[in-house]
């Protein structure tokens, strides 16, 4: 009972490269049908039943109706997808400049307890304190005006 085995003899290395270059195209196949299903539903400008259409015709013949729905539209698919680009950068950045101004931003009654610490500390004189009690309640404290005749701290 000695079966010898020749694994690697049975199944060359121009096998392997083909069975490999079929896989990824079958992959990138995948990739291309989703992405053009995915435009399809992403196009405000085509109606329910064109949306339908474009997907039957996609799904009941896949290779005609990708490269037919490429040809007739690929150019619009480009621009769609840039402007959704474009889209979601403007929110990112929308939302990090939201979040930036929210975390710096402090209430009117932290500003008080901070001047009445800085008072307190001998930081600042009584007059000063009234002034920059004043801007605050008056909501327009240093910190969202950007005022810098108020002290808010000393080089101790």
């Amino acid at each position: 009972m000695s079966a010898q085995n020749y694994l690697a003899y049975d199944y060359p290395v121009l096998g392997v490269f083909w069975s490999m270059l079929v896989f990824f195209l079958w992959i990138m196949w995948f990739v291309l049908l989703f992405r053009v299903i995915v435009d399809i539903f992403r196009d405000d400008d085509m109606g329910g039943w064109g949306k339908a259409g474009w997907t039957i015709f996609c799904v009941v013949l896949p290779f005609l109706g990708v490269f037919v729905y490429l040809i007739a539209r690929g150019k619009g698919m480009g621009q769609r997808e840039v402007a959704q680009a474009r889209a979601q950068q403007e929110a990112f950045d929308s939302y990090v400049r939201q979040t930036a101004q929210g975390a710096t931003g402090t209430s009117s009654a932290d500003e008080l307890a901070k001047l009445s610490a800085m008072r307190s500390r001998g930081d600042i004189t009584d007059d000063e304190f009234r002034r920059a009690k004043e801007l605050v309640l008056s909501d327009a404290g240093p910190a969202r005006r950007g005022d810098a005749s108020v002290p808010t701290s000393t080089g101790r």
